[in-house]
């Protein structure tokens, strides 16, 4: 009798896990928004060491442009954010899956990722570009050949890389880049000699070489890939908020909330042309 009262307990356990799990994850063919009202949440997907967007500060906080921009957001839609750290090079994969709801963290719009992700407007543009310690003597992209080059994987710097071979791949040592899951990894083997140079998004490059006081011990120049922007990935079923969002980064520009912002981390107006100038 015992036995099948704690069979019976443990299945009903069972029973109120999986529906709890099934709960938690969002269908990926059909707009949830209904959903996210309903739970008064959404779940973003980031690279909690991508300084200055959005990274983990040793307080154990999430810091950064991107998340002082999402939680004004939130603010907007009504819903809260809850802010997910995730294996950047499985970032599509989480969001397919359904484990979080969108990628928002200096995510690239490029036109491969543009197959499987329904993109905001731009908010921000950025560049790649080449880091290397000034005693390294790397000028240009000329200077590149059979140096070693490293990247974070999955970044759009290294679909960049594998795209466009006649750029830069082509010049390198062995014709690749060392991956690296971080981009603090990836700075760690620069500093250090592993790699003669990084390919890296400006915004991070700046904001971390002027923030460790390193800024004149490098040399930072571009790779030569067309400028990028960065927007906010959800699934294309997704469509309600995908407006909502669009909707909440003109409303913030057109109150000064995404200057300010903007200012506070990079010192200037980021906002692109859509942003600012979206009825």
């Amino acid at each position: 009798m015992k036995r099948k009262k704690i069979a019976l307990v443990l299945a009903l356990f069972f029973s109120f896990f999986l529906t709890a799990c099934t709960q938690k994850v969002s269908d990926p063919n059909q707009d949830n928004w209904a959903k996210y009202q309903k739970q008064g949440s959404i779940t973003i997907g980031f690279d909690n060491t991508f300084v200055p967007m959005g990274f983990e500060e040793k307080n154990g906080k999430y810091a950064g442009f991107d998340i002082d921009l999402a939680q004004s957001v939130s603010e907007k839609l009504g819903i809260k954010i809850k802010f997910q750290p995730i294996d950047w090079d499985m970032k599509e994969t989480e969001l397919q899956n359904g484990t979080i709801d969108a990628i928002w963290n200096g995510y690239t719009a490029t036109d491969e990722r543009k197959e499987k992700v329904a993109f905001t407007i731009p908010y921000m543009e950025n560049q790649q570009v080449l880091v290397s310690k000034k005693s390294q003597n790397i000028h240009s992209i000329q200077d590149m050949t059979d140096k070693i080059l490293g990247a974070q994987a999955g970044s759009s710097g290294y679909l960049n890389f594998e795209g466009q071979p006649e750029l830069l791949k082509n010049r390198v040592k062995d014709q690749k880049a060392n991956q690296y899951q971080s981009f603090n990894e990836a700075l760690i083997d620069l500093k250090n000699d592993r790699i003669d140079a990084l390919l890296i998004d400006r915004v991070y490059a700046n904001y971390y070489l002027q923030s460790e006081g390193i800024l004149n011990d490098y040399n930072i120049f571009s790779a030569g890939f067309e400028s990028e922007a960065f927007a906010v990935g959800v699934r294309p079923a997704d469509k309600t908020l995908l407006a909502a969002l669009n909707q909440a980064f003109v409303a913030l520009y057109k109150e000064g909330k995404f200057q300010e912002i903007s200012q506070k981390w990079f010192g200037e107006d980021v906002a692109t042309s859509q942003v600012k100038n979206q009825e």
